[in-house]
């Protein structure tokens, strides 16, 4: 088995940090504009359509009012002997009245139904808001700092020699003095000589034939 870790590209971690630091600001952006937005329509919903209706409501009921009045005062003054006026362009403005009337009153009562309603769902979207930035200020920053960690780690790696090259650099350079050192040895030393060799040296040495003893 390797000692060596197989890393091909060290680029691609870089590559996945810088995309969890995009993904971080512009999620954060769009959670902040969400917020943002969401509180305006729920401000809309139960502060500016409640006061808007309200005051319709008040100013429909005095149209309806003046319609009234203006319709007795036809009946009053626009008749003649004993008969009766039609007053109907009177009473056509009083219906109208009233419809608007009701249809203020109709908005301004969903307004009232609608608010706690739209208030809970907002605050509800904020808690679920609230868990995804955390994601975002912690998990993100944590995973970037987590892959910086491993980038200058396999940087570190990357500029350091392999083990298994060094030792067989050092095993090599060792044996070539020590085969210089035989070899030196051999050269500066006489020639081995075998034992049978030397055994019939030392025997012709000692033994004289009698032509030398003569």
């Amino acid at each position: 088995m390797s000692d060596q870790a197989d890393v091909k590209s060290i680029d691609t971690l870089a590559f996945v940090k810088g995309a969890i630091a995009a993904f971080a600001h512009e999620s954060g952006q769009a959670v902040s504009e969400v917020e943002i937005q969401g509180q305006r329509a729920v401000d809309w919903i139960t502060v500016d359509q409640a006061a808007y209706w309200k005051a319709e409501v008040r100013r429909r009921t005095d149209l309806v009012n003046q319609a009234r009045k203006d319709l007795e005062h036809c009946r009053t003054f626009k008749k003649v002997g004993d008969t009766a006026p039609s007053c109907i362009e009177e009473k056509k403005a009083l219906d109208k009245a009233k419809q608007r009337l009701a249809v203020a009153e109709q908005k301004a009562e969903a307004v009232r139904r609608w608010t706690p309603v739209v208030q809970q769902q907002f605050r509800e979207t904020c808690v679920r808001l609230v868990r995804f930035r955390e994601v975002i200020d912690v998990d993100c920053p944590r995973a970037a700092a987590h892959l910086e960690r491993m980038l200058k780690a396999l940087d570190a790696y990357r500029q350091t020699a392999s083990p298994t090259g060094e030792s067989t650099g050092q095993s090599a350079g060792s044996a070539a003095p020590v085969t210089r050192q035989v070899d030196g040895e051999a050269a500066g030393s006489p020639a081995a000589v075998s034992p049978s060799a030397a055994a019939t040296s030392t025997t012709s040495s000692t033994t004289t034939t009698p032509e030398a003893t003569a």
